[in-house]
């Protein structure tokens, strides 16, 4: 063995996601949330994808970059158990990993070739815009997928999700600006998670939170088991 390997990003994803905070715990949660995943140069080739449509998901392996300077610990604290317990890093899917590698399930959209220049659209992405992506790989069923796994604290899915409302000002936005396709439905399945911190999970929360997706600062309060979407902003560059 060696004692340190060099890897080469392949590409990057372009993806609603303009921060950590509000990034859905998981993929698949917010299936409106389309991406782009962008091949470098060297990787920019029709053959490198040939016959990629014929699997509707697929694997990626990434980095998280904006994590790597903070380094690792042993023990972290899972959201799963209310940020209260401490467990095993390698028994959880903490971003703050010894090498700082993550890796999600995606659904395939379409290949966009332009130029032979190549890139992926994708669906239900959990990262952060401009996650270096390391590796693509098929997803298959028949050995991806086993029917009698356990997942300890993890085996069922999420709690009910929150009801999401929009105030009259937060719907004015719709009205006014030119928005991305399905950006009502992604601020909906985000909220739905609860992305506060665990600690407050379940409970009356009077303060404002605010989160960006695409190119605009979502703003929203919490009361009981209903989110309200109190306004939408532009990013102003």
């Amino acid at each position: 063995m060696t004692d340190s390997l060099t890897i080469t990003p392949i590409g990057h994803i372009e993806s609603p996601f303009k921060q950590k905070f509000a990034i859905p715990r998981q993929p698949g949660l917010a299936p409106a949330a389309k991406s782009l995943i962008v091949m470098q140069k060297d990787y920019s080739h029709p053959d490198m994808v040939r016959d990629i449509e014929q699997y509707s998901h697929l694997w990626l392996i990434f980095s998280f970059h904006q994590n790597l300077a903070q380094g690792w610990n042993a023990l972290v604290r899972p959201p799963r158990l209310g940020g209260n317990k401490k467990t095993g890093v390698l028994a959880t899917r903490s971003t703050f990993r010894p090498n700082g590698l993550g890796m999600s399930v995606v659904k395939l959209e379409r290949v966009i070739t332009k130029a032979n220049a190549i890139s992926l659209e994708v669906s239900g992405a959990d990262l952060l815009d401009g996650t270096p992506i390391f590796d693509i790989k098929p997803y298959i069923p028949y050995s991806d997928s086993i029917d009698d796994a356990t997942a300890g604290i993890a085996q069922h899915a999420p709690q009910q999700p929150m009801l999401v409302y929009f105030s009259e000002q937060a719907l004015l936005l719709f009205k006014k600006h030119d928005i991305p396709t399905g950006f009502r439905e992604l601020i909906e399945q985000v909220l739905a998670q609860d992305p506060r911190p665990a600690y407050k999970q379940n409970k009356r929360d009077d303060k404002e939170y605010a989160m960006q997706l695409h190119e605009f600062d979502i703003f929203w309060q919490v009361t009981d088991n209903t989110t309200q979407v109190t306004r939408i902003t532009p990013i102003l560059g």
